[in-house]
This record gives C-alpha cells, structure tokens and sequence, in this order.
C-alpha cells in the first residue's frame, strides 16, 4: 500500500536530492522535510480513520495548488538564472531554496504534503479498520518505508547517468514535475470543476 500510494515520490526525491547534492546539509533537510511531510499525511490519516475528519474530502483537490505553486515558482528562478539573474541574487531565496543550497526542508514538506492527498484518501479505510494495535504498526512501518524511499531516491540521484542528467536538466525537470503533479491533483479530484 505504501509502495503504490507513494511510488511518484521516488522521482521527486531524486530530483531533491539532484538538486542538493553539491550542498552541504541538503541530504538532511530533504529527508527531514520527507518525514514532515509524511508524517502530517500519516496524523491527517489517523485522525480521518478515528472519525475526527481532519480535512473533508471536497478540500483533499485543493491540495495540488502545493505543488502547482512551487513548481512555478522553480521555473521563474529557473528562468530568472538563465536570463541575467543568477543563482546568488539576493532577491532569488525564495522557500524552495535555503542559503545553504538545494531544497529547504518545508519545500520538501509541502511537496509532499500536497502530493498525500491519494494516500489519505487509501489509508483512512485501512487504518479506520485495523484497530488501535494495527494503527500503531503501520504507522512504524510507514516511517521505516520513508526510510527505504529517501535512500532510493538518494541511490537514484547518485548513478552517474542519472546524477549526469539530473545535474543537467534538474533545474528544469523539478518545475515540470511539480506542476505536473499540481495539475493532477486537481484534475483527478475535480478541483475547480476539472
């Protein structure tokens, strides 16, 4: 269930990690904002699965604006680098980057965040019913899985063919993927009458 809820992430954190992997500290940030993210969609999926309903199911669309609006905002820094503006603009540190380089961790929150709304809308029946004992084991297995998916998408990044291209198109294929998947989101939940 984690696998088929969560295999789109398995590109997006190569891409991450593509993107911070000449950056000291930005592996670390990009697994935390991993686990922030998941772990919002992991209490978002208990609390539906106890009855509480944290979001209602009309709003779980609206989520794609997330990744909509940071995949815009990396083509305009994209396109900001390639046409005068560099990379060391002080005017150019927006959420999606930290001073340090790569991802900052509540932009890797946030994508994630945004790309959950098919794992709560499939966890909330598993978890409402496997009980107190069965909530606890996965969410133990969940968190370990986030583990396993960092380190692919890591292990991704890292191949030289993989690292080559990602180094050479990265800073174009984050902005595509992530509108990509905004627009998905709100496609496939009729967001705005889609």
């Amino acid at each position: 269930m984690f696998a088929v809820t969560n295999i789109d992430d398995i590109l997006i954190l190569a891409l991450f990690f593509g993107q911070g992997a000449a950056h000291r500290g930005a592996a670390a940030r990009i697994v935390l904002g991993q686990y922030l993210g998941f772990a919002a969609i992991l209490v978002a999926s208990v609390i539906g699965a106890l009855g509480a309903g944290l979001l209602p199911r009309s709003a779980i669309p609206y989520l794609g604006l997330l990744p909509l609006l940071l995949g815009i905002q990396a083509a305009w820094r994209a396109w900001r680098e390639r046409h005068g503006a560099g990379p060391d603009d002080p005017e150019d540190h927006g959420p999606a980057a930290t001073r340090g380089g790569g991802p900052a961790t509540l932009t890797v929150a946030a994508v994630t965040l945004a790309n959950g709304g098919d794992n709560i809308g499939v966890y909330v029946p598993v978890l409402a019913t496997a009980g107190l004992g069965g909530l606890f084991v996965y969410g133990v297995v969940f968190l370990v899985l986030v583990a396993v998916w960092c380190a692919v998408g890591r292990f991704l990044a890292t191949r030289p063919p993989i690292a080559r291209a990602l180094s050479r198109w990265g800073h174009l294929l984050l902005p595509l993927v992530l509108i990509g998947i905004g627009l998905l989101i709100l496609i496939e939940g009729h967001a705005f009458g889609l």
